[in-house]
């Protein structure tokens, strides 16, 4: 690729780039992209029981859902009102992951959708009323609910790097060579490469994996062979329940999502145009997310989130180009409308998305961590996030703990299985009750009280040294013209 100039429309909003420019970029964007649009598709086809047949058109839907949601951001709708204008790659989250797999176990896949279509409106709702509903979330919530999205996700990798529960040859040798092989391969291309390799470590280890699980015979392509070669997606292709329970969580992690996505709104306005978002860029790109989410749910696709990788690219690269985006979203849409190519990824084998995601998951864990920390770990804000993922953790862990004589049956459907809830709604509480300074102040003030006296003892020593005259006696001194003075 030439190299571009400071004054290249890439680095500018509008203009339009060669080709030869555009395509490498927008393809950049949709190696890193892709894997994150298609594995919770997977994941969630997996645990529903899905057929052959629907995970392929699930993962057909996700990739067109991800590049129409793009191209709304990239091509706002109604003067603004509806997408961000903002340079942001968008498709299905992680962070809805665990809760879909605890609906989807419970109820299948029809309440996923159902619950969708109303967390679309809370969404929506949230978008409009940006201002207000945003004090409920400092970073000390975010940040615990994140954290406590990949503890959650931690057992799902793990179970996929075994083969996957349910498997005939779950926790094998073989699935475990293969997941330990994908995983080194991620690390090795995310830290040890440069370029497209480094921004898509993932894609490029599972290729890695995927061509070990060749070698074992793990992969079948009868799937791939008995697919067409274009296929628009079907509407309503799941019946639809209204479970109140899932409705309850998916609604809450639309929110959590939300919040998140205005941090990568944030990062990449700042990253790559040097100013902060606007309010309406950043309502209509939350108001973007909900409404793409119904008309998604329509179609059968999972909830979208924006990408932090993607964020990543923008803030390192600084290419804004509004061409490169909606390139990037129309090869997406041209991938979801071949069946061929969703069947063949539907066919990667649970190992090597195993050894792909854990990887994932632990950035997430840290993530959280990272945003907890923004203000400082104080001991207020160490209270909040320690009581509530330990009791969100420990009630999903402790099958059955809400279910006994006395519990109503909605308790143990809503909280029961989902550690992000009960965090979420522990962490809200607490945040709201606790009170703000007291400790926290106490303890800010006695460590840079400690930092001053640090520094007075480490200036007196080199200054004992320099004229070789004992500290001791050089702090009379001091004492001695402060009292003169």
């Amino acid at each position: 690729m030439a190299e571009s100039t400071k004054d290249s429309v890439l680095f500018q909003r509008e203009g339009k780039p060669p080709a030869g420019e555009l395509l490498p970029l927008a393809l950049q964007h949709v190696v890193a992209a892709v894997v994150g649009i298609i594995t919770p598709a997977i994941i969630v086809a997996n645990t529903c029981g899905l057929t052959a047949d629907e995970k392929t058109m699930l993962i057909q839907v996700s990739l067109v859902m991800a590049g129409l949601i793009t191209l709304v951001q990239a091509h706002p709708l109604f003067n603004g009102k509806i997408g961000s204008g903002l340079p942001i790659i968008m498709g299905a989250s992680f962070a809805y992951v665990p809760t879909l797999t605890s609906i989807g176990g419970s109820f299948g896949i029809g309440a996923i959708i159902g619950a969708e279509l109303i967390g679309g409106l809370v969404a929506i709702v949230f978008g409009i009323f940006l201002k207000q509903i945003r004090k409920l979330f400092p970073p000390v919530v975010t940040g615990t609910v994140v954290f406590c999205i990949g503890l959650s996700l931690y057992t799902v990798a793990i179970g996929y790097m075994a083969g996957g529960k349910g498997s005939a040859n779950f926790g094998s040798a073989q699935n475990w060579i293969v997941a330990i092989i994908t995983l080194v391969a991620c690390v090795y291309f995310g830290n040890f490469t440069k370029g497209v390799t480094k921004l898509g470590s993932l894609l490029f280890g599972m290729l890695v994996g995927y061509a070990v699980a060749l070698c074992f015979g793990m992969v079948n392509f009868s799937d791939v062979a008995s697919a067409g070669w274009f296929q628009l997606p079907s509407v309503m292709p799941f019946e639809v329940k209204f479970v109140p329970s899932a409705i309850a969580s998916i609604s809450i992690i639309y929110v959590v999502a939300s919040v998140q996505a205005i941090g990568d709104f944030s990062g990449a306005s700042m990253g790559g145009m040097d100013r902060e978002p606007t309010d309406q860029e950043l309502s209509g790109g939350i108001i973007s997310q909900g409404i793409l989410s119904i008309i998604g749910a329509l179609f059968g696709a999972l909830p979208t989130s924006t990408y932090g990788q993607n964020v990543g690219i923008v803030t390192q690269t600084r290419v804004i180009n509004r061409n490169v985006f909606t390139t990037a979203a129309l090869i997406l849409i041209a991938a979801g409308l071949l069946p061929k190519f969703a069947a063949l990824l539907s066919g990667i084998p649970q190992a090597v998305i195993g050894g792909a995601t854990v990887n994932v998951f632990g950035t997430i864990t840290m993530t959280g961590i990272r945003i907890l920390s923004q203000k400082g770990l104080t001991p207020r804000n160490a209270s909040i996030a320690g009581l509530s993922v330990a009791l969100g953790m420990g009630i999903a862990l402790t099958s059955g703990c809400l279910a006994g004589p006395g519990m109503p049956e909605w308790i143990s459907e809503v909280f029961g299985d989902s550690a992000v809830i009960v965090t979420a709604i522990v962490a809200i509480i607490l945040n709201l009750v606790l009170p703000k300074g007291g400790p926290d102040s106490d303890v800010v003030e006695a460590v840079k009280g400690a930092q001053q006296i640090a520094q007075e003892g480490v200036s007196a020593l080199y200054e004992s040294a320099a004229k070789g005259t004992p500290a001791v006696e050089l702090q009379q001194e001091k004492m001695e013209k402060q009292k003169k003075e």
